[in-house]
């Protein structure tokens, strides 16, 4: 097989996860579906799901140095499929990339890998849980306890994880619907992660410690033909309390929106389409694109009215699915930090 041919073959599920949100905007036919009512079971669904379509493990941060500057810090694996199995060898049709991010105020590096399943090269394990892709891991002695590697041509950082609360699982007890005809994921969290270690920039190493927040998250199914993009907000409040929510943007100009909130004990209390709002404040040209860096965050119900800011609006992934993802802080009814991901503004 040629480099070109390889290539090529190796990219294909990156350009179908490219043509639809999550790679979810393509034929859910042989693949497993969810199903409400799913009984969860651990370690097993930290594991690989490879009878469903797509999947991730995806690892935000937010840090500081000991002179009180801020970071941010990506992590995240995903797995996508060609078909509903699994297999040993080059004969595999699981494909395996990667994306790492370390985010200053001044700037924003990224990294990317990309690998064939069934070779050895990429994958996860539950127990001792293990997700690698080349030299990048994440992996413990167990789920709540867990080193996290990653290096690209500016950047590397070597980190702890250490969990300080319970799973959160999101929508009906992990069902996560994404829009009105019914699509949903299997989606729970850890967003109760402290985190510490070294990062590595071109300036020299930079101790820091914070929080991170880590999402599992898996499907089938297309999304919605009208819909065009996701904002997905991870918000941490002074006071304890979390927040995830997410606005799906619609061509019609519409939004379906979702998210759960967070007692500092890990008790929860999920939102129906239309509590959580998001509009954007302020926009930033970001390589040509323009692109909101500024949020107003409402949910009347629990008294959130507040702003939420990028710390580097430049946060673009320039990968072979681009997007903007970074740190915010919170402003406002109540203050914090937390992380923005944004798909579609291309």
């Amino acid at each position: 097989m040629s480099v070109r041919v390889l290539f090529l073959a190796l990219m294909l599920p990156v350009m179908a996860f490219a043509q639809g949100f999550a790679g979810l905007g393509t034929d859910a036919d042989g693949f497993t579906v969810p199903e409400r009512g799913y009984a969860f079971e651990f370690p097993r669904d930290h594991g690989a799901h490879p009878d469903f379509r797509i999947e991730w493990w995806y690892l935000t941060a937010n840090m500081e140095a000991k002179d009180g500057t801020p970071y941010g810090l990506q992590w995240t694996l995903f797995r996508s499929a060609l078909e509903p199995e699994d297999r040993e060898g080059w004969d595999s049709p699981q494909i395996w990339f990667a994306h790492a991010a370390v985010t200053t105020p001044e700037a924003h590096y990224v990294a990317e890998r990309i690998a064939r399943g069934g070779i050895g090269q990429a994958g996860v394990t539950d127990a001792p849980f293990e997700a690698w892709i080349d030299d990048w891991a994440m992996a413990g002695p167990s789920f709540e306890d867990m080193r996290l590697t990653a290096s690209g041509a500016e950047f590397a950082y070597d980190m702890q994880l250490l969990a300080q609360g319970p799973l959160i699982f999101q929508g009906d007890r992990g069902y996560s619907v994404k829009s009105e005809e019914g699509q949903a994921s299997y989606y729970y969290s850890q967003p109760f992660f402290d985190i510490d270690g070294v990062l590595t920039l071109p300036e020299g190493d930079v101790a820091v410690s914070g929080r991170a927040w880590l999402d599992r998250e898996w499907s089938s199914q297309p999304l919605a033909d009208n819909q065009t993009g996701w904002d997905w907000f991870s918000l941490s409040f002074d006071e304890g309390e979390k927040m995830m929510g997410f606005r799906l943007r619609q061509t019609d100009g519409a939004h379906f929106t979702a998210g759960t909130w967070i007692t500092p004990d890990g008790e929860t209390e999920a939102f129906e389409n239309g509590v959580f709002n998001a509009d954007p404040l302020e926009t930033s040209d970001v390589d040509g694109r323009e692109v909101p860096t500024a949020w107003r965050v409402t949910v009347p119900q629990k008294g959130v009215d507040i702003t939420v800011r990028a710390l580097n609006e430049q946060s673009w992934m320039d990968v072979n699915v681009p997007y903007w993802e970074g740190p915010v802080t919170l402003s406002g009814s109540h203050e914090g930090i937390g992380y923005l991901e944004m798909t579609g503004y291309e």
